[in-house]
């Protein structure tokens, strides 16, 4: 296994975001077509949060709707904001993977934006770090 080896390496580069305006029901149609379960939240250049398709679920669970009704309750009920997770620990492209695991380890998230110069520059998820093992091994 190589050490000290950068998240850059492994991390998804200029991750697909969503801005705080947007509609429930859009951010968890981007989630489904490109297949990913967090999206980072931006108001212009600034990351401000992220949501994932934890927070939606627990969102539209809450209401006792079943999907076909989602969209409704996800788009009338909620923003982004009120879903969303603020206050995010960020990394940089040059936090090594070993770093990046022991944040994991240590916390209940699955995501990681990283940036660089205040700019998010990628993310890196749980997933990403466990098939970096798996091509490890």
């Amino acid at each position: 296994m190589r050490r000290n080896e950068p998240v850059s390496k492994i991390m998804t580069a200029s991750p697909i975001t969503v801005h705080s305006g947007q509609p429930l029901s859009e951010v968890q149609a981007l989630m489904s077509e490109h297949r990913c379960h967090h999206m980072p939240v931006v108001s212009g250049p600034d990351l401000v949060g992220m949501v994932s398709s934890t927070d939606l679920l627990r969102v539209t669970y809450a209401w006792g709707q079943d999907s076909r009704n989602a969209e409704a309750v996800l788009d009338h009920t909620h923003k982004i904001e009120d879903v969303m997770q603020p206050g995010l620990v960020t990394i940089s492209p040059k936090t090594t993977i070993r770093e990046a695991a022991g944040i994991f380890a240590k916390n209940w998230f699955h995501a990681l934006p990283v940036v660089e110069g205040g700019k998010l520059v990628g993310i890196i998820t749980t997933t990403d770090l466990l098939n970096y093992l798996l091509d490890q091994y």
